[in-house]
């Protein structure tokens, strides 16, 4: 009888391994179906921003050379920084985003026996995220989306004039319905109620809801937000293994556009 019961609660153990490192044996694979079979047009297009639609080149340069040149610490400064936006969100704590991103840019500086002032840090960092281009096929994209009768809203980290400003300098103000930012609500993304209340505030339900972005923490924090989603292939971007697959997964915003013009 103990040798049964052992048995079973070894099985169970590693059927509960198996789950967990097979996700497509998991409840990831329903949502991946679920996702694939949605050929409806929404109601809105939401775009995150920075990577996704402004191209990041500058800003990178700019913060490895602070860095003393060490390209290869530029994806722990991104994650640093997107971590403690969310513990920023946490604690129930609200900083600019660029100021966060300064912040944990002195932080991975420190660990890596390197000097930066705060006013370095966030000049590395201001200065140029204010005036990146778009990417080459954004505006062609974008336009042709407009024309095929979709309303499109930016959505993003960043604040309210950050935003704005970045869309004066790429040319991008034209394009877009709405701007919103989180600024207005307090807690970053990927945070679930971000995502509610980007709903809301264009009326429309979760199931109605677009995004497209080049992250992958985005857009899981989308689809768990119970929100459709589009993922463009930046190069280094990746999808995060453990959420629901995007219905399109593109390379660039053109590929991603044909694709959603094409839904009915």
């Amino acid at each position: 009888m103990k040798s049964n019961r052992r048995s079973f609660i070894k099985d169970s153990a590693m059927l509960g391994i198996a789950g967990t490192t097979l996700p497509q044996f998991g409840f990831a694979s329903t949502a991946t179906t679920e996702n694939s079979l949605n050929t409806s047009r929404p109601k809105v297009l939401f775009f995150d921003v920075n990577e996704t639609l402004l191209d990041l080149t500058a800003m990178k340069s700019s913060v490895g050379k602070v860095l003393g040149g060490r390209s290869e610490l530029l994806p722990l400064w991104f994650t640093t920084m997107l971590q403690y936006s969310l513990v920023s969100t946490v604690g129930r704590q609200y900083n600019d985003f660029g100021i966060i991103g300064a912040a944990a840019l002195q932080m991975v500086a420190a660990n890596n026996g390197i000097s930066i002032t705060e006013k370095e840090a966030r000049e590395a960092i201001l200065g140029p995220i204010r005036s990146l281009p778009a990417h080459p096929e954004v505006k062609d994209s974008l336009q042709a989306l407009k024309d095929a009768g979709y309303k499109l809203v930016s959505f993003t980290n960043s604040s309210n004039k950050g935003v704005k400003t970045q869309f004066e300098n790429a040319g991008l103000l034209e394009y877009f319905e709405e701007r919103l930012s989180i600024e207005d609500i307090g807690k970053f993304k990927p945070h679930t109620d971000a995502y509610d209340w980007a709903a809301r505030k264009m009326n429309v339900k979760p199931e109605e809801c677009f995004l497209v972005a080049a992250h992958g923490w985005d857009i899981a924090g989308a689809f768990w937000a119970g929100w459709r989603g589009g993922f463009v292939g930046r190069p280094g971007a990746q999808l995060y293994p453990l959420a629901p697959t995007p219905e399109i997964n593109e390379k660039d915003l053109n590929l991603v556009s044909k694709k959603l013009i094409e839904l009915s």
